[in-house]
């Protein structure tokens, strides 16, 4: 098998950003007057930002909008990924070599596009990537194959060939199951590795492990 696609989460894959979610859902209720019950975040780590705010509606009570929970949280990572967020190591070295080998790239994210395309034009990575899906856009989480199988349309690519990396158990339990090789990228967020070890094609500690990648990358 030999990479011709390749389909990239953002949040502790591209970007060392998970640390945000770890509290925001809650940081944000608080924000508005209500007060958060156990493991909240834990609840939204599988769904998109949609979904968390119908989540804020239904399970507390929150009269405001969709749109306006969703611009109220938006508004607090925006300093974030605006200023502050990096690249986690290895990412810059393999875009580039993908690049280079004519692997063609776009991304599969649960954060909102703006946010994506601020850091990542602010990292020097946006110019890598043909198009940008989001679960928002798309209209499902990352926990359906939904998005997966929108970005890899748009690639044009075989599917055997298109590999997703990404670091939440989740996401990569639905890129295998709707056929996907998946390149697992390590991060320390997401407490299930040994099952995502043996779940994924590849298991990287970063994205510098370009050893580990070699078989894959085209001749």
């Amino acid at each position: 098998m030999r990479i011709r696609g390749a389909i990239f989460d953002v949040d502790g894959t591209l970007l060392d950003s998970m640390f945000i979610w770890d509290t925001i859902g809650e940081t944000y209720l608080r924000s508005i007057g209500y007060e958060p019950k156990e493991n909240l975040n834990e609840v939204f780590k599988n769904m998109s930002l949609r979904q968390a705010a119908r989540y804020y509606q239904t399970e507390y009570g929150v009269k405001l909008g969709i749109d306006e929970i969703m611009d109220g949280v938006n508004a607090m990572l925006e300093r974030y990924y605006c200023f502050e967020v990096p690249l986690k190591p290895g990412v810059e070295e393999l875009l580039k070599r993908f690049r280079a080998s004519g692997v063609k790239l776009c991304i599969a994210t649960a954060t909102d596009r703006y946010l994506v395309e601020a850091a990542l034009k602010r990292c020097k990575a946006l110019s890598y990537f043909g198009e940008i899906f989001t679960c928002n856009e798309v209209g499902h989480g990352k926990d359906e194959p939904d998005i997966f199988e929108a970005a890899l349309r748009f690639l044009g690519t075989e599917k055997s060939e298109t590999v997703v990396f990404d670091d939440a158990l989740y996401a990569i339990k639905a890129a295998k199951e709707a056929g996907f090789p998946v390149a697992a990228v390590c991060d320390s967020h997401e407490k299930n590795q040994e099952e995502i070890r043996v779940l994924s094609d590849v298991y990287l500690k970063d994205l510098a492990q370009l050893d580990k990648l070699q078989k894959l990358l085209p001749v």
